[in-house]
């Protein structure tokens, strides 16, 4: 005989499984080891009969061969049955289970332990894999068991999985109204005292400014249904956590007094966790809900202060103002108009801007909706003051979260400035405080679902055990003197996104670290980026500091040291940028981090990890690009981010292309648009074309053609038509595909040891394809080397001499004579473009001819007895020559031509 066993006062859960394993163990029987819930009992009373369940009772110990054990993993939750653990002829025990797996002390020979809302979801599955059917009355138990353990998918451990689950049950006509009807059960009668005596006796604590909610009732004998009964305490009370304790004497006449004590949590904190709690009185759950029950020997109010004593350890410290805010706040004067302060609000993407008197005290604040109100008006030219709200809420750097949220909620506040003495310190707005909630919400749920992925809210170990020692170091002592000046300091941007997509075991090996400097208890000044390099080169000195001051920003370089190699640390105080026209060069301010962030290309690049206390290691991601990275996909922050800087396309491409990435959909219509507008054409033909942005593509262009990638990029780039950048009629055909191609082969074997910049040469085959009268000014643009301007002007004249002159030499000696005098790169490029027969004699020259010596040079001459003087070269000249023509085969034969064309008897007449 097989059983499948559910835990005491079996759930709904309990009995969803345990239904569906019948289906995967034909023949095994379910045993409830001692009750139910009040639901379930109503549930089995109509359709016990068409569940394979027996009494407990009736099972004959010495039959069982194998027990199947369901949502618990503690021996002492089976009650009397758990002796059936210890039959010595069991042949086996599977467990299967969605609770953390902890000190489970059932000897399963098998376990299937996974993190899902329910333990029925894991069942559904397999019976999905293995095709088996279920009939309704099943199939509504097991989905119950997964609306009920999950609150219908409301739950914080609820997952896609469990989504899934009930989809197919309800394929197998799950009857969705007896659902409804046993997932939100009524409260009997004596519940509903009982929930009134509980209003009545309820304690409240506030501790770090959460609302932690106590009440034990007594009863004289078991009362079923307080889980539900709980919940509805928890919801009606508002409390964020909620413990409910049950108390019932088991003998009145009894010396001892002994009772049993049931106590039922529920949480909203992510950081307390009931089940580790309850763990401790051999009890067990979620981390939001959990339970226990255990005899008590005297007076339950111990037992319950000790509960709550490990719970007040639990208790999260709040964050603060000081934590949550943005700094510094973009303030104007009253008098400032509305035209100016709705530029300023375009300018810097704020929703609203604070008023500050010429002592700089606060005194109003108007927000977009204000402006616009104004506009419609007509009042452009009045002062903000006479529309700005004056009857401000304020916060100082100390106040607590759950008070913010609270102001905000109640006062419907979209932000709240933070002032400390009257000084404006910083903004907290609506979207901090949302953000908030979700990350940490999200990062809870990833953690508790998908251990292979890195904990988010706390990167320090990672980017501890990923980086070379000494690098880590260097940020040690960077954010440890950040942190000392009041400052916070992030690393931002590629090394953090390397760092999350990083394989553990290889490591990160960073060159280039970007680090940013923020406010924190004091604004960070606008030199603080350079301020902290200079502090670093005083532990450092054998770095070089490079400091750049239009950008606030500073660089230390290390050149092969010894400890950290080669290494760029850019560090920059946080700023936020302006492009006053498309294609512009950006004004540059000092910001915030959301709007350092904020100014940068691509989601992936806009996340940041904080480096100084407090939440060291957090993971800052205002834009989802922890998402974008999951899926694999580029996304630009910006609608308008390729108008502003065309470059940003091939660094789409880029990154697309290195990371093997997609460029997402509508980041790619970006693209598009950007390109048809030829804002990079119109802008490259001003006679104040910005040099920066010639640079930028030429940097792009160099990073894309040296890369092992650059054959993908140049056809993604080609195909969006990005090359338009370059030129307006610029496209890579299939004649021009092939000339690069060639060239790639010509280099590998010409210049294996990369003397020449290859990336360089690419680009030049690329722009040859541009009309002959407009390479050198694309060239110009680019500002490439003084010798690719020189080949791209020459060539066609090269290609034309070569082409008229070559068939017309009849020797190898007249083709190197014509050759000699050509760059040999320029001969590449002429010999990709060129018909097969000049390609051949080009290939011959430059891999053959073009590197044989003459026998004889000026030092044989010499040895001979000729004097030096002008007659060496025509002499070597002409042995050459008559060298590479076969005439000639060795130095002997060169010694004997020599003499018998110019007899030493006539030395002297040279």
């Amino acid at each position: 005989m097989d059983l499948i066993l559910c835990h005491q006062t079996a759930d709904f859960d309990a009995l969803g499984a345990a239904v569906g394993l019948t289906k995967l163990y034909p023949g095994a029987k379910i045993v409830l080891t001692g009750g139910a819930h009040p639901s379930v009992k109503d549930f089995l009373a109509l359709h016990r009969d068409e569940l394979n369940l027996i009494e407990k009772r009736s099972v004959n110990p010495k039959q069982i061969c194998s027990l199947i054990v369901v949502d618990t993993q503690q021996s002492d939750r089976l009650g009397k049955a758990a002796e059936w653990l210890k039959l010595p002829h069991l042949l086996s025990i599977h467990l299967y289970d969605h609770h953390p797996e902890g000190d489970g002390n059932i000897p399963a020979t098998m376990k299937k332990i996974e993190m899902v809302g329910a333990t029925t979801t894991i069942v559904t599955e397999m019976l999905q894999k293995k095709n088996i059917s279920l009939p309704p009355v099943e199939a509504t138990a097991m989905a119950l068991g997964i609306h009920v353990d999950t609150g219908s998918l409301t739950f914080e451990q609820s997952t896609p999985r469990d989504a899934y689950a009930i989809a197919w049950l309800m394929t197998q006509k799950a009857n969705v109204r007896s659902i409804a009807e046993y997932v939100e059960p009524s409260l009997s009668p004596q519940l509903q005292e009982i929930l009134q005596e509980a209003l009545a006796n309820l304690k409240t604590e506030q501790i770090s400014g959460y609302n932690i909610g106590t009440v034990l009732i007594e009863t004289k004998d078991f009362v079923p249904g307080l889980s539900n009964l709980t919940e509805k305490l928890r919801d009606l009370t508002e409390t964020d956590v909620f413990i409910f304790a049950h108390y019932y004497q088991l003998n009145e006449l009894s010396a001892d007094k002994t009772g049993r004590l049931t106590v039922i949590g529920r949480s909203r904190l992510e950081d307390v966790n009931l089940q580790e709690i309850f763990a401790n009185f051999s009890g067990g759950g979620h981390s939001n809900a959990a339970s226990f029950t255990k005899r008590c020997h005297g007076n339950p109010y111990q037992v319950l202060k000790q509960v709550f004593s490990q719970l007040k350890q639990q208790i999260p410290q709040p964050l603060t103002a000081r934590d949550l805010m943005s700094s510094p706040v973009r303030t104007i004067r009253p008098s400032t108009t509305i035209k100016e302060a709705q530029r300023i609000l375009l300018r810097y993407g704020h929703s609203g801007l604070f008023v500050v008197n010429d002592e700089d005290e606060l005194t109003g604040v108007i927000s977009r909706r204000d402006l616009d109100l104004a506009l419609h008006h007509g009042f452009s030219h009045a002062p903000v003051k006479g529309y700005m709200t004056k009857n401000l809420k304020t916060i100082t750097p100390n106040t607590l979260l759950p008070e913010i949220e609270s102001l905000m909620v109640n006062n419907d506040i979209g932000r709240l400035p933070v002032l400390e003495s009257k000084e404006l310190l910083g903004i907290v707005t609506r979207t901090d405080v949302l953000r908030l909630i979700h990350e940490t919400r999200m990062n809870s749920h990833q953690n508790q679902q998908d251990k292979k992925n890195p904990l988010t809210s706390c990167l320090l170990p990672n980017l501890k055990n990923s980086l070379h020692q000494p690098i880590w170091e260097i940020l040690e002592q960077a954010a440890s003197h950040a942190y000392k000046k009041g400052w916070h300091l992030y690393l931002v941007g590629g090394g953090v996104r390397d760092l999350l997509l990083a394989d553990s075991e290889d490591g990160l090996k960073l060159q280039d670290i970007d680090l940013v400097v923020d406010g924190f208890h004091k604004a960070a000044v606008t030199g603080a980026g350079v301020e902290l390099a200079k502090e670093l080169t005083k532990l450092y000195p054998g770095a070089r500091l490079s400091v750049h001051g239009d950008f606030q920003t500073a660089a230390l370089l290390w050149h092969k040291d010894e400890n950290v190699g080669s290494l760029w640390i850019d560090i920059a105080t946080a700023r936020t940028e302006f492009y006053p026209y498309p294609a512009a060069n950006p004004e540059v301010e000092a910001s915030s981090i959301r709007q350092d962030l904020y100014r940068r290309d691509f989601t992936i690049n806009a996340l940041a990890v904080r480096l100084t206390p407090p939440r060291a290691g957090e993971l800052l991601d205002f834009f989802e690009g922890l998402n974008d990275l999951r899926s694999h996909q580029i996304r630009v922050l910006h609608a308008n981010s390729f108008i502003e800087d065309p470059t940003r396309i091939y660094r789409a491409v880029r990154f697309a292309v290195r990371l093997n990435f997609e460029i997402e959909a509508q980041t790619e219509e970006y693209i598009r648009y950007a390109i048809s507008s030829r804002v990079y054409e119109r802008v490259s033909r001003q006679k104040n074309a910005i040099p920066a942005l010639r640079n930028r593509l030429k940097s792009e262009l160099s990073y894309i053609l040296q890369a092992p990638y650059w054959k993908r990029a140049l056809t993604i780039l080609s195909d969006l038509g990005a090359l338009h950048c370059i030129h307006p009629d610029l496209v890579i055909n299939k004649e021009l595909w092939w000339q690069i191609r060639c060239l790639n082969r010509w280099l590998r074997f010409y210049d294996p040891n990369r003397h020449y910049s290859h990336w360089l040469i690419r680009l030049e085959i690329i722009i040859a394809a541009i009309p002959d009268v407009e390479r050198v000014k694309v060239a110009k643009n680019l500002e490439l080397p003084k010798d690719s301007i020189e080949r791209l002007r020459d060539i066609k004249t090269i290609e034309t001499e070569i082409e008229v002159q070559l068939p017309l030499c009849t020797k190898i000696s007249e083709i190197v004579q014509l050759l000699r005098k050509y760059d040999a790169i320029a001969l590449i490029l002429v010999a990709v473009r060129s018909e097969k027969s000049i390609r051949r004699t080009l290939w011959k020259y430059l891999m053959h001819w073009s590197k044989l010596k003459s026998p004889l040079n000026g030092h044989d001459l010499k040895q001979l007895g000729y004097k030096q003087g002008k007659q060496y070269k025509q002499m070597l000249n002409d042995l050459h020559s008559l060298f590479l023509d076969g005439k000639i085969k060795d130095k002997q034969e060169a010694e004997k031509f020599i003499l018998k064309k110019y007899p030493l008897s006539a030395k002297d007449n040279f």
